[in-house]
């Protein structure tokens, strides 16, 4: 139940890219099927001590964006398996060559959210500053009477209700930042697969981030995953290309 509950919660994260790009699965090898799970496709890798289920965590993916899948790793044997992140590696073939595809970490994903969340508090500030500059100046005014008289004047309870508004306008500007900021940890904490040892017949599983595949060409972009779990290496053959196509 709680792998199920962490696909779900995968495959909602990925439900907002926008259309683009589809992926589809190639079996390499006799103990593999390619297979379509909820009218998405995926792939089921066996080995002797461990399977492993992928499918990507959203219909569509963004062109030029990060592939992300959702691995299910399930532990067949009768002993603990550790499964380790640096240890999955991505491969891009194209003009008969090899590129490799970066893997990146909840760690880096966290960093790079932090680094947002720093830049959106910067963007706050200067746009609390602003609220608090307008209200500071609010209450003043000039007036011309039908003489031609001119001369200005201070209200301090329009002053007032100015501030009073800035402040709650700014508080909220805050709060709504740092709430972002906190619901954005939380379902990286949640959603992204991390190192782990998995117990005797124990799931578990998470969203696999890659950096984007280069477009050699326009055609499709077909690279290789390898995901190892204890002594089980699972080769996972990937083709991406523009949906429709």
């Amino acid at each position: 139940m709680r792998f199920l509950g962490i696909v779900m919660l995968c495959a909602a994260l990925g439900g907002c890219v926008s259309s683009g790009e589809t992926v589809s699965f190639r079996a390499s090898n006799p103990q593999q099927q390619a297979l379509m799970r909820d009218g998405q496709p995926a792939l089921v890798s066996r080995q002797k001590s461990s399977l492993v289920l992928v499918r990507p965590a959203s219909r569509h993916m963004q062109a030029n964006g990060r592939p992300v899948f959702v691995v299910g790793i399930n532990n067949l044997s009768r002993q603990p398996v550790d499964f380790r992140v640096g240890q999955v590696e991505a491969v891009q073939h194209a003009a008969g060559s090899d590129f490799e595809m970066k893997v990146v970490t909840y760690e880096m994903l966290v960093q790079e959210e932090r680094n947002r969340q720093v830049a959106a508090a910067l963007l706050t500030g200067l746009a609390a500053g602003a609220n608090a500059y307008s209200a500071a100046n609010a209450g003043h005014g000039s007036y011309t009477t039908p003489s031609g008289r001119t001369g200005t004047f201070y209200s301090p309870t329009a002053a007032a209700i100015a501030q009073n508004n800035a402040a709650i306008q700014n508080e909220a500007m805050i709060a709504a930042t740092v709430e972002t900021g906190q619901r954005n940890m939380a379902a990286l904490e949640q959603a992204v697969i991390k190192d782990n040892t998995l117990m005797p017949g124990e799931w578990y599983g998470g969203q696999l981030h890659l950096a984007p595949p280069a477009d050699h060409g326009g055609g499709p972009k077909t690279y290789t995953i390898v995901i190892v779990v204890g002594p089980d290496r699972h080769v996972v053959e990937v083709a991406q290309a523009p949906a429709g196509a």
